[in-house]
């Protein structure tokens, strides 16, 4: 596993939160029967550059907690069969991980929303990690049904690594 992680804003974190990250994609992986070596991109920032990403990738005039630029397009949420093709795109050249996309959150929304929902600045992150991990492995909350899977994967995974509110 790799996680390409950059911190680009001010706010200090009182938790290892690269190492939280690592434990929430894994456990996420794990739980979504990832076969594979995986790469993952996460990136923090302010709420003026997530407003700016917001505006330029989904035309939304407003800042957000967190964005999934996911690099696989899944014809169904984890399924893994299409990438054994022998010409398969999505991995690393280099090192045959399979690059699964970006993560961006806003650690400024992160921490007002731990502030509304009462609860600490490492459940938040962890709460947004796990789910644009999902979102990476094609899971989406467009629908009812959709958002009660996903909301239940969440809360599975969380729970499971003892990240509760």
């Amino acid at each position: 596993m790799t996680i390409i992680f950059e911190n680009e804003q001010t706010i200090p974190f009182d938790f290892d939160c690269e190492k939280t990250a690592e434990e929430v994609i894994n456990r996420v992986l794990d739980d979504e029967g990832c076969p594979y070596e995986s790469e993952v991109s996460l990136t923090f920032v302010d709420n003026e550059e997530i407003h700016r990403l917001n505006k330029e990738f989904r035309q939304i005039d407003r800042p957000t907690d967190v964005l999934s630029f996911p690099m696989i397009d899944f014809a169904a949420p984890a399924d893994y069969a299409p990438l054994e093709a022998e010409d398969a795109e999505g991995f690393n050249p280099e090192t045959g991980e399979l690059m699964l996309g970006d993560i961006v959150i806003s650690v400024e929304r992160a921490k007002e929303q731990a502030a509304e929902y009462g609860h600490d600045l490492r459940r938040e992150i962890s709460f947004l990690i796990a789910h644009s991990m999902l979102h990476l492995l094609g899971y989406d909350h467009m629908e009812p049904e959709e958002a009660a899977v996903m909301e239940a994967k969440q809360e599975a995974a969380l729970t499971a690594l003892g990240i509760t509110r």
